[in-house]
């Protein structure tokens, strides 16, 4: 028996057809019979606002929401929750009965759930943080709630994130500290741990070009991006014997509180889960 019929939602941005979103929501939509949809939808940025308006009266439950869109999504919610407040950005816009959009932000849990299933906490961990951006804000509450001591920002323009520093650093316990990439040689020697929040190395992006051999042997690198599943930055890690996490992680466990606010069932991250992730990307 079918429940939750004609439930239909969206994953939206420019571009899309990297997403793996609509397999991920399908795979759970198969496993637990319901009768719905995840519709993939490539929205260029002038056109947004008009296209979620769209939505929203077509009947759609909310979309999920990926690069460039999310700070663009939060400004455009009526109400949002604590993480997308801080986070000054949301990645899921659920559209509720009477017309009010509500910003969530599940990046933050996405990355909190895939450092703790393969590191626990980070409690006094030193961490170097890539991007200014909306992952990145994620991200530094995800590592904040992980119990990281300090936070290295570094971005390719410094001054974002300064930006950033400043507007996060009253939300959070850890110690920000921005800079530039060219402090890349200066700060990671003393890196636990580091994370691209970029879409540098994502499918059809040039990769970073950071020389890890100025990280510390028992460093841990994780790329937050999937496609392709091994980054070069990963390769380069792995070459030096470091261990990695790749994006998959972080979708899959961001993906939870979407599929729940769409579809009203918790779905389960499960092994059988990442392998058919896993197929897709190895036929991109």
């Amino acid at each position: 028996m079918l429940t939750g019929a004609g439930k239909v939602a969206g994953v939206v941005g420019w571009p899309i057809a990297h997403s793996l979103s609509p397999l991920l929501h399908g795979y759970w939509l198969d496993a637990l019979k319901i009768d719905g949809a995840l519709v993939p939808l490539a929205i260029p940025r002038e056109d947004f606002a008009r296209v979620i308006g769209g939505l929203q009266g077509a009947g759609f439950r909310g979309v999920n929401v990926t690069v460039p869109h999310k700070e663009a999504a939060f400004a455009l919610a009526h109400f949002c929750d604590a993480a997308a407040t801080a986070a000054g950005a949301a990645n899921l816009l659920v559209f509720h009965a009477d017309g009010r959009i509500e910003g969530r932000n599940t990046d933050t849990v996405g990355l909190t759930e895939a450092v703790r299933e393969r590191m626990g906490s980070l409690q006094g961990r030193t961490i170097m943080l890539l991007g200014a951006g909306g992952a990145a804000r994620a991200a530094v509450l995800a590592l904040d709630g992980l119990g990281a001591a300090k936070v290295h920002l570094l971005n390719r323009q410094a001054d974002k994130a300064v930006m950033l520093a400043r507007s996060l650093q009253p939300a959070v316990r850890c110690e920000i500290m921005p800079g530039g990439l060219e402090d890349w040689d200066k700060v990671a020697p003393g890196a636990d741990f580091l994370i691209n929040a970029t879409s540098a190395g994502m499918k059809g992006n040039p990769p970073l070009g950071l020389d890890l051999a100025q990280l510390a042997g028992g460093a841990t690198v994780l790329d937050i991006v999937y496609n392709p599943l091994e980054t070069e930055l990963l390769k380069q890690a792995k070459a030096r014997g470091l261990a990695t996490i790749d994006g998959l992680g972080m979708l899959m466990h961001q993906a939870v509180p979407s599929f729940e606010a769409f579809f009203a069932v918790k779905p389960e991250v499960t092994a059988g889960l990442r392998a058919c992730l896993e197929r897709a990307l190895q036929h991109a």
